[in-house]
């Protein structure tokens, strides 16, 4: 089986062409000699990551996509679950169990934990997970910054534990989270990031907020730069998904592990959106929709 990460690696290459030659509009055949592929390896290699054609998929990477996002599909946080946003007809919800370490746990920065990790592929390149006893902790993305800049990442968060490379024993949970399946996450932030957290697991897949949505939905609407601090520090991107929030002008804003990645990430999932259509699901392996999460005592 093709792993993700080729495709990744395809996608990124041909992204990287689309952007550099968007004033002439290349056709497909272009596009796939550009990656070193037949057109219909490429259109079926494409399809088969984006859901679309890659025609199709051009309009989703473009700034134009992330403000017309924020105009049709920007999500109060406050309401999102009674409006309906959250996830009903997705064929695969991932369903997160959730607990936080205490203020005490946090200020100790990891001492006495131990923290496996390992390098995994993914539909968005090479991933770095991380987890402790109690859950996943961490996880980003290798493409932009290499693996060097993003272990030493990860061990900085938490700079008194003891990390373990082990891809043996994450590897189940790692499955199960690209399968959509339930993950439990253990959440070491501050008590303000993990309220900024929080929220971000009320943005459904396909939608999007900004920053001082989210402000506004932890009841500290003055507190827009210290989201955007908390947001770009959340530990575990893609499931608490970061990606989702912009700034009001429908820039994308900055984002931890690269902004090529976030703009894939929102392109990804506002293609397979507009492809389920409002009534049912195409979705396929690997959807990642709003997650329902019930907290535990630390």
């Amino acid at each position: 089986m093709t792993q993700p990460s080729y495709h990744h690696a395809v996608i990124a290459r041909a992204i990287a062409y689309i952007d550099s030659t968007k004033d002439s509009q290349p056709r497909l055949e272009q596009v796939a000699e550009a990656v070193g592929l037949s057109p219909t390896h490429f259109q079926r290699v494409f399809s088969q990551w984006a859901g679309v054609s890659p025609k199709r998929y051009q309009q989703y990477l473009t700034l134009d996509h992330a403000k017309s996002l924020l105009q049709d599909r920007f999500t109060l946080l406050d309401t999102a679950l009674e409006t309906g946003l959250s996830g009903t007809g997705r064929l695969h919800d991932l369903f997160l169990t959730w607990e936080a370490m205490s203020p005490g746990e946090y200020a100790a920065k990891g001492k006495g934990l131990t923290i496996t990790w390992g390098w995994f592929d993914s539909p968005f390149g090479e991933m770095i997970v991380a987890a402790t006893a109690r859950g996943i902790c961490g996880m980003g993305f290798t493409a932009e910054f290499g693996r060097d800049w993003s272990l030493e990442d990860m061990q900085a968060r938490w700079p008194e534990a003891t990390f373990v490379q082990d891809e043996a024993t994450l590897q189940p949970a790692v499955v199960r989270i690209l399968g959509g399946e339930d993950a439990q996450l253990h959440l070491i932030g501050a008590p303000f990031q993990i309220k900024v957290w929080e929220a971000l697991l009320n943005v459904p897949s396909g939608h999007v907020t900004t920053y001082s949505a989210i402000a506004k939905a932890i009841g500290n609407p003055k507190a827009v730069r210290a989201v955007g601090t908390a947001v770009g520090r959340n530990p575990v991107s893609w499931l608490i998904p970061c990606h989702r929030a912009l700034r009001k002008s429908g820039a994308l804003g900055g984002y931890h592990w690269g902004l090529p990645v976030k703009r894939a990430l929102l392109a990804w999932e506002g293609a397979r959106a507009d492809a389920e259509g409002p009534h049912g699901s195409t979705q396929t392996v690997g959807d990642h929709g709003q997650p329902a999460f019930a907290q535990e005592s630390a």
